[in-house]
């Protein structure tokens, strides 16, 4: 579903690449995790993935298609759950899906079905006529999923999915995205939290300084690396435990 090749990243100013020569395979139907520190080059991966910046060098396609040639039906074919929230406040939650889901293409007595239908499955169909701005965080982040997945893309990029939800929106929110996989969705998950990268994805890579310094199952991880007992274990003995900040 996803080839990368030689795919680099330097933003304007930067001493550093971001992502630097990454060469990644992803199946169909698979849920890929890319793990890392802050600063790894996660959310530049899928920023370049969606064609939200250009690289700097490298190329990718997607179900076969490329940026350069097929942008606009490759942008078609994708769906994009942020890290920060992507909704207007002051409208309703009917209301900005209807408009997320208009930019799609989506309209009429299909829009609405499919919206009423993702709001009943998320726990959300009482509250779509109340304000987003009135919201809790947990609610938020499945009405972004929601406008996300309303055109049926192919692949789903997910930048923390879960990140500061309340453990019953983290259970509903994975448990509908393994539902969407079960029905042929591709998944690109970004998250720290790596007892749910575990339990969740069917591959993961680990991404350090803008490369991949190692892939494969999670099980298959813990087993070859010495003294690890989960997906933690792995990424601490190869990322260190040295604090990444940066600002």
């Amino acid at each position: 579903m996803i080839e990368i090749n030689q795919l680099s990243k330097k933003y304007k100013g930067a001493d550093f690449f971001s992502v630097s020569d990454l060469d990644l395979s992803i199946s169909k139907k698979e849920i890929f995790g890319l793990l890392g520190p802050n600063g790894a080059g996660k959310t530049t991966i899928i920023s370049l993935l969606c064609s939200l910046i250009k690289p700097t060098s490298g190329s990718f396609t997607i179900d076969g298609l490329t940026y350069k040639k097929n942008s606009k039906q490759l942008k078609q074919l994708i769906g994009i759950v942020p890290q920060e929230y992507a909704l207007y406040p002051t409208l309703t939650a009917f209301e900005n899906l209807m408009y997320f889901g208009s930019m799609y293409g989506l309209k009429g007595k299909e829009l609405k079905l499919r919206i009423n239908s993702s709001l009943e499955n998320l726990g959300l169909a009482q509250f779509s006529n109340k304000k987003i701005e009135t919201f809790s965080g947990g609610m938020k982040r499945r009405i972004n999923l929601i406008a996300s997945i309303l055109h049926d893309p192919k692949v789903l990029f997910l930048d923390e999915p879960s990140v500061g939800v309340d453990v019953q929106s983290k259970n509903v929110i994975i448990k509908y995205l393994q539902d969407l996989n079960a029905k042929g969705t591709t998944i690109i998950y970004t998250s720290h939290h790596l007892n749910e990268a575990e339990s969740f994805c069917t591959r993961v890579a680990i991404i350090d300084h803008g490369k991949v310094i190692t892939k494969g199952t999670p099980k298959d991880l813990i087993t070859n690396q010495k003294n690890a007992n989960n997906l933690e274990d792995v990424f601490l003995a190869l990322t260190g435990i040295a604090l990444r900040d940066h600002a």
